[in-house]
């Protein structure tokens, strides 16, 4: 784990936190054999804690280029992880594959069907989907 002005990097994946206040996920897996276990899914758990410092945020997630799925396991502890419930506003999706997209809209469904979401394409979308969720969450500015 590497962390150096709020950036962690964890294998391939980078996470970090902005002025604005939304935590970011950038996920560069290209392997389409790749697979997010228990042992990964508690190192992003521990990431995001640590650069959310006890302030809920809305999460910009991109999976652009990225391939992949999720073992269940992994996806309930990240759905229901009491951590994550504390600090996840919302999650702004970006990705650019149709395989991606019908995956996240499983899990969601399967898992966690309570959390706000969106399936953008691009990242203004998303920066702008989580600048509006965050401010319904702690009230306009």
């Amino acid at each position: 784990m590497n962390n150096e002005d709020n950036i962690i990097t964890i294998g391939s994946t980078k996470l970090w936190t902005d002025a604005k206040d939304i935590l970011y996920c950038k996920f560069s897996s290209n392997d389409p054999n790749s697979q997010l276990d228990s042992i990964r899914a508690n190192k992003y758990i521990n990431a995001i804690a640590l650069l959310c410092n006890g302030k809920a945020m809305p999460f910009s997630i991109d999976l652009r280029g990225s391939r992949g799925t999720f073992l269940p396991n992994a996806a309930i502890l990240i759905a229901n992880s009491p951590t994550l419930k504390k600090l996840r506003i919302s999650e702004a999706f970006i990705t650019d594959s149709i395989g991606i997209k019908l995956l996240i809209a499983s899990y969601k469904r399967i898992y966690d069907p309570t959390t706000p979401y969106r399936i953008l394409n691009n990242t203004e979308l998303a920066q702008h989907y989580c600048k509006e969720t965050k401010n319904k969450f702690y009230g306009s500015n």
